[in-house]
């Protein structure tokens, strides 16, 4: 019998982490957080995701994550922290570790958005890495600004608003392949984030 393009089964969603109630980020797939708050957001995703995680950020940069503001979220010791001293090197660091596999997030802290050659590049070494590794990897490209890395699954913003006693962010989805913008309230209440309307 012969095969037609449209099917009756039903659409089956790529493998996705869920990070909250209405946020998931497919798997084997390079996102981009932009926004004051976007290594916290990146600690958020990498606890969801599990350890090992490794961490990439150039070696001139002058801000470094502080391991005692890491421990709400995940230890320490369970991120390898890696100082390229070009910035190319931090793209060949972030696609070399999904091609492996190794582990479930990479994290590349950049001093501008890529190319859509070098996200298409990471997106195939994410793949390549989901049939040779032990994980489903899923890279974080960490962006200053308001992002614009052209070719990303997700774009993701967030920025701090916090008010006395209050701790929250707001987040946005700001592109995505499945989904449409949206915006969120993002809070913690005791350790355990929830979301909530803007």
């Amino acid at each position: 019998m012969p095969q037609t393009l449209l099917g009756r089964a039903a659409h089956q969603p790529p493998p996705s982490l869920t990070l909250l109630d209405e946020i998931a980020l497919p798997l084997s797939r390079v996102h981009e957080i932009c926004g004051r708050a976007r290594r916290t957001l990146a600690l958020v995703i990498a606890a969801r995701a599990g350890a090992p995680v490794f961490w990439i950020a150039p070696a001139w940069t002058a801000t470094q994550l502080n391991p005692d503001g890491m421990l709400s979220f995940l230890q320490p010791q369970d991120v390898t922290f890696l100082s390229p001293r070009r910035s190319e090197d931090i793209l060949w660091c972030t696609e070399e570790i999904l091609r492996s596999g190794a582990v479930p997030v990479v994290v590349a802290e950049l001093p501008e958005p890529p190319g859509l050659t070098p996200v298409r590049r990471l997106h195939l070494a994410a793949e390549a890495g989901t049939g040779e590794g032990h994980c489903r990897p899923i890279g974080l490209l960490l962006t200053p600004g308001t992002g614009g890395a052209p070719g990303i699954e997700t774009r993701w913003q967030i920025d701090p608003d916090h008010t006395p006693g209050r701790t929250c962010w707001q987040l946005s989805r700001t592109r995505a392949r499945m989904a449409p913008p949206k915006r969120w309230q993002l809070r913690d209440e005791g350790g355990d984030l929830r979301l909530g309307p803007p």
